[in-house]
């Protein structure tokens, strides 16, 4: 297999993807280009291997960078370099060649670029006096960088019954008692619902919690796996696969088939009975997401922050600093007892 290049047709520099105009930017001949023209000139190719008909598609040779500090293993072509960790900081990362793996057979190329990404990341520090320092400095916001994540998204099914139990309370009262009346009867349904790209993301490195609320991804914009959306991005491998991922998926699957099952029980109390649900996998996908990412390091835990690259969701959560906190205490608790002192000098 060649090597992934994603050169400039016009002047054979290295050329990269831009998301705010959807075509490769050449910074040194000023030439552009769209997808099909850069196919024309073999800058561009989905592998032969990558048909719909099977899910074992290959991969052609990219760079791969290992982290010596954490593991975490990120995949780029050669107009993308790695200097440091995008999950833990560490600057030790080792360069390699992946000669195969299997590709993911659809992908959402990123809408948003980096200026967007570092303009959301402070505004979510705005109005934080007690935020660190550190998540304000400009070496870790430089830090933010582009990441394709790797999802499994599944089609399926959930069919069967599901019994309820419901309790009908009423209540009235005369001149000399208080009567409370309880119904409780048995309610079943039928139910039967199909869901469409159920997510789970396919990296241990990510939070699941953190992954579901960046969602969801409009997937009007998914395209055909194409190894030139990669250029001036890195690109995580998975390293769950569809057999255990798909634990998760049936999960949400099955929640969300009782939570609406249910809503058709028109009573004020119920609660799940005998539940006869299964859930069919109807076909799953390797597909890849656009995630602007940075992780910042403080009292030795690490702090992600990550935005959709499609919508421009992003969601983290930032610490307190400790300093600072003791600090505004201080003053707080100073006001205060010179307030205190002066009413009561008063009073007296």
């Amino acid at each position: 297999m060649e090597a992934l290049d994603n050169k400039c047709p016009a002047c054979g520099a290295k050329i990269e993807f831009n998301p705010k105009n959807q075509k490769w930017d050449c910074e040194y001949c000023g030439s552009k280009f769209t997808l099909e023209e850069m196919k024309k000139y073999d800058n561009a190719s989905s592998d032969k291997a990558n048909d719909n008909k099977s899910q074992e598609k290959k991969l052609s040779n990219l760079d791969i960078y290992t982290c010596k500090n954490c593991g975490a293993e990120i995949m780029a072509d050669d107009t993308t370099t790695a200097t440091f960790c995008v999950y833990c900081g560490s600057t030790t990362i080792l360069k390699d060649k992946i000669m195969d793996g299997i590709a993911p057979s659809k992908i959402i190329p990123f809408k948003n670029v980096k200026d967007d990404a570092v303009k959301a990341f402070k505004n979510l520090s705005k109005g934080r006096i007690l935020m660190p320092k550190l998540f304000n400095n400009q070496k870790n916001i430089e830090k933010i960088v582009g990441v394709y994540i790797p999802f499994w998204a599944y089609d399926l099914k959930a069919s069967g019954t599901i019994d309820f139990n419901v309790i009908d309370t009423t209540m009235w009262s005369d001149y000399d008692y208080r009567y409370t009346k309880t119904d409780t009867y048995l309610c079943k349904r039928d139910s039967s619902m199909e869901f469409d790209r159920i997510l789970v993301d396919g990296s241990s490195r990510f939070d699941d919690d953190l992954m579901d609320s960046i969602e969801p991804y409009n997937f009007k914009d998914l395209v055909d796996y194409n190894h030139a959306y990669l250029s001036g991005f890195l690109a995580e491998k998975y390293d769950i696969d569809s057999n255990t991922a798909i634990k998760r998926a049936n999960e949400r699957a099955m929640n969300t088939a009782i939570d609406k099952t249910k809503a058709t029980v028109n009573h004020k109390s119920v609660m799940v009975g005998n539940n006869n649900l299964n859930i069919t996998k109807l076909s799953d996908y390797y597909i890849l997401l656009p995630v602007w990412m940075v992780n910042v390091k403080y009292m030795d835990k690490n702090y992600t922050f990550a935005m959709n690259g499609q919508t421009g969701e992003i969601v983290g959560n930032i610490p307190l600093s400790i300093m600072k906190t003791v600090i505004i205490s201080i003053i707080l608790f100073v006001i205060t007892t010179i307030i205190l002192f002066f009413i009561l000098r008063g009073v007296l």
